[in-house]
């Protein structure tokens, strides 16, 4: 079920009453979509920030626009302010539900390697995983579970359970988690060894004789 946001119509662009609608507490945004008429509007910063926390990034939203009915959208991108933090912008593009979409869905890992236990250390390559599915079917996050990789192992995209909602866009032999051995002091100082500059023996005896 989608999460219902209000949205206001926004038909001054100037710079002094945008200001007024992010100092309101409103984000200034649009509204676009394949087929549809791009509109400008505003929407409430806390409201939107509440909703992406607790329904995640791809969560369908019940956009109700003042006088016009309520759309589905997704928040396509938004602009934060680097030095206050704060959201002051936002795009949401209207989806058609019974059409599938490529979207990128959060990874987590669970669970505790016990190659990590040995000494080993846990790579996450990906962060995100490319999937397409119907908007209905996105899922919020994609969860693996590394309580079975020894050292030297290694989990790919292939090696995911499959699922009939969506699919992985990502190529099969993807590495999406893997534990690789510890650096050991014994390398450490050979690699360092290696890379040192050979002592010149003859130029110190020459200088010591000086």
């Amino acid at each position: 079920m989608a999460v219902k946001l209000k949205a206001a119509l926004r038909e001054d662009h100037t710079k002094s009453a945008t200001k007024m609608i992010r100092e309101s507490g409103d984000v200034p945004s649009v509204v676009y979509g394949k087929d549809k008429d791009t509109k400008s509007i505003s929407v409430n910063s806390i409201e939107l920030v509440k909703t992406v926390r607790d329904e995640g990034r791809n969560a369908i939203i019940s956009l109700d626009v003042e006088n016009d009915k309520p759309v589905d959208v997704m928040l396509h991108d938004y602009q934060m302010d680097p030095l206050r933090d704060e959201l002051i912008h936002a795009d949401f593009y209207v989806v058609n539900m019974s059409e599938e979409m490529d979207v990128e869905v959060p990874l987590n890992l669970t669970g505790e390697a016990p190659g990590v236990k040995e000494g080993g250390v846990l790579q996450q390559p990906l962060y995100e995983l490319q999937v397409r599915a119907k908007p209905a079917d996105i899922p919020e996050e994609i969860s693996v579970d590394v309580a079975e990789l020894q050292i030297g192992d290694t989990i790919a995209i292939s090696d995911l359970p499959k699922a009939s909602s969506y699919e992985f866009l990502e190529d099969a032999d993807t590495t999406v988690a893997t534990v690789v051995p510890p650096d050991t002091l014994d390398d450490v100082e050979e690699e360092a060894d290696e890379t040192a500059e050979p002592e010149l023996v003859d130029a110190k005896k020459d200088e010591e004789e000086e």
